[in-house]
């Protein structure tokens, strides 16, 4: 009966198996070990006949000027907009949390720019930030503020996508703090009121504990995500000024359209352990104390 049990399970799964064998696992095998080859584009036809080259590629990688310049730029991007990001969404979560009427509206009217597409958002922002007809500079013009170029402005730039970034995203961590705060223990916050504690001390002493897994969640999956941030810049300001919003994800997109497929594949994984890194970091912050 076991082995019958066993057989069906494997006859169930056989199909999925075989779709994430051809289409996941192989090409991650493969893109691995082209990393350690110098295959190019005018390789494709006799891929047997390109060089073992070992760690080149990634020592080429990380010695490639533009490649820090791009890696700084995502680092940027996510050690501000990940924790924007948060804080916003754990505000709106908190506030609807505190209200009962019209929720539900606030919620879809919230979560409605992450079903949206990606590219119909950055086009939206592009004409936003227009130095001229722009909607944000006209705002700040009626307070007597002359806006600058913000997709032209190295300085400003940047920025700029990641508020953009933040703006869009907030809504599903919104959703997920909102779930998380309505599991937390009314009791809990009643004990704390008697005993003393204002609205503050309880929300940072019994909400936030409280929060901890879905904290860590939402920093994970944020994270990672903004690590390969990519349509923004490509399709707002193509990675520039002076590729100040050029990202590690572009860059590799650069490089395989250079026909540069093993040092592009390189540049895939040292942008790989740069996620696995991340997230390990975020569960020794947010992670379950012991």
């Amino acid at each position: 009966m076991r082995r019958r049990q066993a057989i069906a399970a494997w006859v169930l799964a056989l199909p999925f198996v075989v779709l994430f064998a051809v289409f996941t696992a192989w090409p991650v095998i493969s893109s691995l070990f082209m990393s350690f080859t110098d295959l190019r584009s005018t390789d494709i036809q006799t891929p047997f006949a390109t060089n073992f080259v070992g760690f080149d590629n990634y020592v080429n990688v990380l010695g490639d000027p533009l490649f820090g310049k791009v890696a700084f730029n995502t680092l940027l991007y996510v050690v501000v907009g990940v924790p924007l990001t948060m804080v916003l969404a754990l505000a709106a979560a908190v506030g609807l949390n505190s209200i009962a009427w019209l929720r539900g509206f606030f919620r879809v009217g919230y979560y409605l720019p992450v079903v949206t597409s990606i590219v119909a958002v950055a086009v939206v922002w592009r004409f936003l930030l227009q130095p001229e007809s722009g909607l944000i500079n006209q705002v700040l013009g009626f307070i007597g503020i002359d806006g600058p170029d913000w997709l032209n402005s190295t300085t400003f730039a940047l920025p700029s996508l990641i508020v953009m970034a933040a703006w869009r995203n907030l809504g599903t961590l919104m959703v997920i703090f909102l779930a998380g705060l309505q599991t937390v223990p009314r009791e809990m916050h009643e004990a704390a009121e008697v005993d003393g504690a204002g609205r503050w001390q309880r929300f940072r002493y019994v909400t936030i504990p409280m929060l901890r897994p879905t904290l860590l969640f939402g920093a994970v999956i944020t994270g990672i995500g903004y690590l390969q941030f990519f349509e923004e810049p490509f399709v707002m300001t193509q990675g520039g000024p002076l590729d100040s919003t050029r990202s590690v994800a572009f860059y590799i997109y650069d490089q395989f359209g250079f026909g540069n497929y093993s040092f592009a594949a390189a540049a895939s994984y040292v942008l790989f352990i740069a996620v696995v890194a991340l997230t390990a970091a975020q569960f020794r912050l947010l992670g379950e104390r012991r």
